[in-house]
């Protein structure tokens, strides 16, 4: 229905806009993805793993032995290669986001003028259609068939009809119909506002792979408060030592404890991520999405858009009357002109038809996904409907036949009709009576049938979930080897119960005639099957759906309601980016999950270490033993992490890794990274206690015992290293040649083991320390066969 109790209104005049603006009533709330580079250094500088080593860094400055402070340069790489990789991903995400931003229709000047959110004022007149979402808070002025979708601030999934004088709200949209209204808040004032902010910030939160780091670096912190009591006992009390070496021996047992890299390289692969997939045109609403993507097992995505293009051709006009085709051709002309808004299939149609002669409406019925049809009337022509021919027609009718016919070989088709009632009428459309079939043409995307192709070689499930006929999915997804032909379900058949859902989705793959709501629940049926599951769209009807996904995806083109609930924004509009947002998940998960279980090995072995010497401090007042004083230097720790973890971490997080994500990191990571950290631990701990010549040894004997304890953990860490790198490749080959040959330079040049402190010297002690490393690499080989099996048990 046509309503307003005003004139229409002409807006603000731009002198007037750029007055308010200057007195601050513009809507500057931040963009989408933002995060402020004050946000971005605090968040990277003032970490509890920089805090803890900067407690660390200060003991060991104040003994005066600033080369056992290089460690000190972690908290220097941890905050600067943080702070770039944000900063480059920031500006990525800023400049996509403008690109991919809802841009109202604002009314200056006395015309309409589509305008960037934040450049909209106090007082301006914004106009709506379906699918627009509404940015700030406003009365309605205008209103023709006015129907709003306010889910995303009250929960209702019902739409509501706005009236003039009715209040809309920013974070709601149009469902159908349209209308204008009158800005009364901006910015922070607006309803929603203060959530779009923080959830639109650039962030690394909420996801399992930073849930389960942050739990590891609690469990470390409360480790290394015990740990240290004991070294320093040990270091003081027990064996004696002056207050500086008995303080950096607690520093080298705690410094390895904590896993500095871990969050630095998980950062940085997230956000070279981010980076790489904007230079695919991925917009990245929400970071954690690129991880939860990566775990997805169904996709669900529409036909339009997904396998055929967006652009419609007609191809053919089939009038079903007695009347002439040029009387059928002016009047469908005339109805497709009245829509201001026409979506593709009212494009193709304005197109191919002569322009017609202005007529005036004495009222309208707006399309909408859950009728499926749209009508006009016009005082002097009659009543015009526009929609689907299985919604409109009788089944049984010769029209009903002949367009089923049309859709089997693929095609779309619409019924144009007249009605015999007006479009206001509460029971129309009434009597239709069909004057034309339209037929339309779809092309199929190029890229279909590759990305098809690249779910189904995932293991990933794709559902083709669309509010066009059945029949016509059917035909279409028929086309494409990937998919079954003659699939095709029509969602009117479909059960409400979730569990028989449920069924019906694990056996189709192709649905047809499927409502908004009915979208949102097939994803929660498949969710209630331990499914993870994305949902891709462009449409007002997707929004349902979309939310409820695990993972939206939504295409740049598509409606701003789309955009504004989807976390992945295709802002190139092609459905075959999906399968390189999906592979960059996959790869940033599966080298977290590589790089953890070095940290963490190295964390397991220094906690044993540390234990392991505090217990024989312990043991010397009980028994008639030398007590043992920690065998490490910070420096040694130092190097030993350079090149069994440090770079070769930093390049496998990098590294290409299709393998699919799955729940349970942190037992995963633990599993493997408990038993080659004890194995480490006491394989270390063994040569140092063989070698050890006891308190009255001579500092070079000290030197050597601890050169041959360093000597068997880097070999040891060198083979964990060798592990989790494989399957192994050229370049990982190389890395490790290249750690291995540093190691040798480092124990071999005078200069260099002399500023290091090492000596080996001592053919015997080093002959031990190897042996003690291949004894530990054999237990390594005995046990990984079994830990593979319980890791496949429980995946």
């Amino acid at each position: 229905m046509l309503s307003s109790d005003v004139p229409t209104a002409v807006g603000l005049t731009t002198a007037e806009a750029e007055t308010l603006a200057s007195q601050g009533r513009s809507n500057d709330v931040p963009a989408r993805s933002s995060r402020s580079v004050a946000d971005i250094l605090r968040g990277n500088i003032f970490t509890r793993i920089n805090a803890i080593l900067a407690v660390l860094l200060v003991i060991v400055l104040s003994t005066g032995s600033i080369i056992d402070a290089m460690f000190g340069l972690l908290i220097v790489a941890n905050s600067g290669i943080g702070i770039i990789q944000e900063l480059r991903a920031k500006r990525t995400l800023d400049a996509l986001a403008i690109v991919g931003q809802s841009r109202p229709l604002v009314r200056r000047d006395g015309r309409a003028r589509d305008l960037a959110p934040h450049e909209v004022v106090l007082g301006d007149v914004v106009e709506l259609g379906p699918g627009d979402q509404i940015i700030v808070d406003g009365d309605v002025i205008e209103a023709d068939s006015l129907d709003v979708d306010e889910s995303l601030l009250t929960g209702e999934s019902d739409s509501m009809t706005k009236t003039p004088s009715d209040s809309v709200f920013s974070g709601s949209f149009v469902v159908a119909g349209r209308g204008a209204y009158r800005v009364t808040k901006v910015g922070r004032e607006a309803y929603a506002a203060q959530l779009a902010e923080e959830a639109g910030k650039f962030t690394l939160i909420d996801s399992e792979l930073r849930s389960g780091i942050d739990r590891i670096l609690r469990h470390i912190t409360r480790v290394m408060v015990p740990a240290g009591i004991v070294i320093v006992i040990n270091q003081l009390v027990v064996t004696g030592q002056p207050l500086g070496p008995a303080l950096n021996g607690m520093v080298a047992a705690l410094v390895p404890m904590v896993p500095e890299g871990l969050v630095l390289l998980t950062s940085l692969a997230f956000a070279v991520g981010v980076v790489r997939l904007g230079r695919r045109q991925c917009l990245v609403q929400e970071l954690p999405a690129v991880e939860g993507l990566a775990r997805i097992d169904v996709v669900c995505a529409d036909k339009t858009g997904t396998l055929t293009e967006n652009a419609m051709v007609m191809s053919d006009l089939l009038v079903l009357s007695a009347e002439s085709d040029e009387d059928v051709r002016r009047d469908l002309s005339a109805v497709v002109a009245d829509d201001d808004r026409p979506n593709a299939s009212m494009i193709a149609v304005a197109d191919a038809l002569p322009t017609a002669p202005a007529r005036t409406a004495s009222a309208r019925a707006p399309f909408s996904s859950e009728k499926k049809w749209s009508g006009v009337s016009f005082p002097d022509a009659g009543n015009f409907l526009i929609g689907a021919p299985d919604v409109l027609l009788d089944p049984v009718s010769e029209a009903s036949a002949r367009a089923t016919e049309l859709g089997a070989a693929g095609k779309r088709v619409l019924l144009f009709a007249t009605s015999d009632l007006p479009m206001d009428h509460a029971d129309a459309p009434g009597v239709v009576t069909p004057r034309a079939l339209v037929v339309l043409e779809q092309k199929i995307r190029a890229d279909a049938g590759d990305t098809l192709n690249y779910f189904a070689d995932q293991s990933v499930q794709v559902k083709i979930i669309s509010g066009d006929n059945a029949v016509s999915v059917g035909a279409v997804a028929g086309s494409l080897d990937a998919l079954p032909s003659g699939d095709a379900v029509d969602a009117r058949s479909l059960p409400s119960n979730t569990d028989d859902l449920a069924d019906t989705m694990e056996r189709h793959a192709v649905f047809g005639r499927v409502r908004p709501e009915q979208k949102r629940d097939m994803v929660t049926a498949l969710q209630s099957r331990g499914h993870t599951v994305a949902m891709t769209g462009d449409g007002v009807n997707d929004v349902l759906a979309l939310k409820k996904a695990d993972i939206g995806v939504a295409m740049g083109a598509g409606s701003p309601a789309a955009r504004s609930v989807a976390q992945i924004v295709l802002l190139d509009n092609a459905f075959s980016t999906l399968p390189h947002v999906v592979a960059e998940g996959r790869r940033v998960i599966g080298n977290i999950e590589r790089v953890s279980t070095l940290f963490l090995t190295k964390t397991v072995y220094s906690v044993v270490l540390a234990v392991l010497v505090g217990l024989s401090g312990l043991l010397s007042l009980v028994v008639n033993v030398d007590p043992l004083p920690y065998p490490f230097l910070p420096r040694h720790v130092t190097i030993a992490a350079w090149f069994t973890i440090g770079i070769p971490a930093f390049l496998l997080s990098l590294a290409p890794n299709n393998e699919r994500a799955r729940s349970g990191f942190v037992p995963r990571v633990l599993r493997k990274a408990v038993p080659a950290g004890l194995v480490v631990g006491v394989a270390t701990f063994a040569t140092y206690l063989a070698t050890y010549d006891g308190p009255d040894a001579s500092r070079a004997d000290r030197i050597q015992s601890s050169t041959s304890a360093l000597i068997t953990l880097i070999v040891v860490a060198m083979w964990v290293l060798g592990t989790v790198a494989r399957p192994m490749q050229w370049w990982k080959v190389t890395l490790l040649t290249v750690s291995v040959a540093a190691y040798a330079v480092i124990f071999t040049v005078p200069p260099l083991a002399r500023f290091f402190e090492l000596d080996a010297g001592n053919v015997s002690y080093t002959v031990l320390a190897f042996v003690s490393a291949a004894v530990g690499i054999a237990v390594l080989e005995a046990v990984r066969p079994a830990m593979r099996r319980r890791a496949h048990r429980t995946a």
